[in-house]
């Protein structure tokens, strides 16, 4: 971007919003704490914005909305629509057609927050500057046939205002006079919008740049369990990128996906259904196919030694790791097509089956190429 084009793309309002909360949030509230400390009324307070702004950005805005990866009760609906527009991250159609053009164009120049344009971009630059000729709305016709999401769209600012910001500062005046309302105001307010905001936005940069991609390479996006841990399970971000229409992030067992669980909560009391599965086969596949690239692009490494017993004895054993994959694939894929049920034992197997075989590649990986003496 050359210097004399930045006054024209850089968005006034998001910036001189975004800065002011940063410099409330990093010097107001610490002065604040240090001063007046925090009582169990105001932590009370900021945990349960914390919860329902960044639950209802990943319940809502996200799963439900952006990917209809569920169906959801009006109260579901208007709960999240309240408190997802308290994150100050725009009405949900905005955000759905950003989230969707991110889908559709990952990684390249219609991606809203294309990781390959820097960390910084993708983090926060593209709601810093505005893309010129600005994107229309044309992905969200289906968000804009629900009363509900129109009638967010058209209050969404004063909803965050007044529910997001000012809503604590009473709370806090009436639990402890003007003291209380500023503590309301600047800790599960202005605190807590910067913290719930810098969440969101690392799953659009640290998730593109740092951690595994155990289903695809096909894009930059990450799976990274510190991330699922600060985003309520978003942080399996390569598993959603290559299955975006599953409303589980984390779909291993073990996997910490606090939405996941809120959605099957709220279907097993009636406020959510059809939720969408991806079968396990496919996933396997998917996990497969991955080890296979793996073990392809190992060989071509050991085919770069110059010391022909290691690679001759190397390259053995890739082929009857290749072996052992391409056999498996291609059983799961006669599986697939038989419309054959896996049984919870046989996923296990076949799960054990390729952790396994990813530990020996890794193993291989992790030796040096020898070079002749």
């Amino acid at each position: 971007m050359k210097f004399p084009e930045i006054p024209k793309r850089v968005d006034w309002i998001n910036t001189v919003f975004l800065l002011m909360i940063s410099l409330l949030a990093l010097v107001a509230a610490p002065i604040y704490l240090w001063h007046h400390g925090m009582d169990g009324f105001q932590l009370g307070m900021f945990i349960f914005y914390v919860l329902a702004t960044g639950m209802s950005i990943t319940l809502g805005y996200h799963r439900l909305f952006s990917h209809l990866s569920f169906k959801a009760k009006w109260p579901v609906r208007l709960f999240t629509l309240v408190f997802g527009a308290c994150a100050f991250e725009n009405s949900v159609i905005n955000w759905a057609s950003d989230h969707r053009r991110h889908h559709k164009h990952t990684d390249h120049d219609d991606d809203p927050y294309d990781i390959s344009k820097g960390f910084f971009w993708a983090h926060i630059g593209w709601i810093l500057f505005k893309t010129l000729p600005e994107p229309p709305l044309d992905n969200v016709a289906d968000l804009r046939r629900d009363k509900l999401v129109v009638w967010q769209a058209k209050w969404d600012k004063v909803i965050a205002l007044t529910v997001g910001l000012m809503l604590p500062a009473v709370l806090g005046y009436l639990h402890s006079g003007p003291i209380g309302a500023l503590g309301g105001f600047l800790i599960a307010g202005v605190l807590r919008v910067f913290v719930v905001q810098q969440c969101t936005f690392f799953i659009n940069s640290l998730c593109h740049t740092i951690g595994s991609q155990p289903y695809s390479t096909k894009c930059s996006a990450r799976d990274s369990f510190v991330m699922s841990l600060v985003t309520f399970g978003e942080g399996y971000h390569n598993y959603h990128h290559e299955f975006q229409h599953d409303y589980r992030n984390g779909v291993k067992p073990w996997n910490f996906d606090p939405t996941k669980w809120a959605i099957w909560c709220l279907s097993k009391v009636g406020l959510a259904s059809n939720l969408r599965r991806v079968p396990h086969e496919k996933i396997l596949l998917a996990e497969l196919q991955e080890a296979r690239r793996r073990a392809d692009a190992e060989m071509a490494r050991v085919a770069a030694s110059d010391d022909a017993a290691w690679r001759e004895s190397a390259t053995k054993a890739l082929e009857a790791l290749n072996e052992r994959l391409t056999a498996s694939y291609q059983e799961l894929e006669r599986i697939v097509a038989e419309k054959v049920q896996l049984s919870r034992e046989a996923i296990d197997r076949w799960s054990s089956e390729i952790r396994e075989i990813l530990s020996h590649i890794a193993e291989l990986k992790a030796q040096r190429l020898p070079v002749a003496a």
